[in-house]
């Protein structure tokens, strides 16, 4: 047993992901004015990341200790320190416009998340909301959306929210997509993840691995999903690049250490066979 420390927090996972797919990326955050601070964007610079709307003040910068498991599975306990003090108001309107991807993840003040997905829907940008740590999600917000990423527990969550009512994660999917007009997207641990939009929906398995450390890959999978459809790919063939991912990221302690880069993805694609269609759950 033992410990070490490594940059992390969810937006910037998911931003660093996204780089390290080949996507132009740029991330928006608050980090303070602590040693924490440096180290948290370092590999958001080397990768290239514009970091020019990201702020640094006097709260703490956001950390989290996470516990891992002989088998993988982990435990995480989050300070959000300077994510909690992330606006909307640092995003400029230049930055939301028609072909843009502007993905959220639960992490900084949610009332600033609706308030950027309104912007978004008026500019026309395209909107990817990762509903993680789980939350309400206003149906409104909801129906702003090009894309949900959730989990299983989140999926059930969003789709309660909705007034509907069972216990099968991929049927709440299902229900969330029908009724909120979203492609939506389960992400399934290690029997992969599942995707429904317009009355269609496939899914992926996972890599055959041997997970050393979980911590990054649900980040790993929203960062290259969301690279993938910025790119233009479509549903399945970003559902299967994300799931490789995801693999990938397990077999590295760390969550930005383990975030491997477009060429790992590519190596490791004929892996896994492409998505399949799937029957309707509801």
């Amino acid at each position: 047993p033992g410990y070490a420390t490594s940059p992390g927090g969810k937006g910037a996972n998911q931003a660093l992901a996204a780089a390290r797919a080949g996507a132009a990326v740029r991330m928006v955050g608050r980090v303070g004015l602590d040693p924490f601070a440096a180290p948290a964007l370092a590999a958001l610079e080397a990768a290239g990341v514009d970091l020019s709307a990201t702020r640094r003040g006097e709260t703490a910068t956001g950390c989290a200790i996470v516990c891992v498991e002989d088998s993988g599975e982990n435990l995480i306990v989050v300070a959000a320190g300077a994510n909690g003090a992330v606006s909307a108001d640092q995003v400029p309107d230049a930055w939301l416009r028609p072909g843009t991807v502007l993905l959220l993840q639960m992490e900084v003040p949610h009332a600033e998340n609706w308030r950027l997905v309104e912007r978004a829907r008026r500019s026309g940008a395209r909107i990817l909301l990762n509903v993680a740590p789980s939350a309400p999600v206003p149906e409104v917000a909801l129906m702003a959306l090009s894309w949900l990423v959730v989990n299983e527990s989140e999926a059930l969550a969003v789709a309660r929210g909705l007034g509907w009512a069972g216990s099968d994660p991929l049927a709440a999917a299902e229900a969330i997509a029908a009724a909120g007009g979203v492609a939506t997207v389960v992400t399934l641990g290690r029997d992969g993840a599942a995707a429904f939009a317009a009355g269609e929906a496939w899914r992926v398995g996972a890599l055959p691995i041997d997970p050393v450390d979980t911590t990054g890959a649900g980040d790993a999978f929203v960062g290259v999903f969301a690279a993938a459809m910025a790119e233009g790919a479509d549903l399945p063939a970003s559902l299967r690049r994300a799931s490789v991912a995801a693999g990938l990221a397990c077999l590295v302690p760390g969550a930005q250490p383990s975030l491997p880069d477009a060429g790992a993805v590519a190596a490791r694609l004929p892996q896994l066979p492409p998505p399949a269609p799937l029957r309707a759950r509801r």
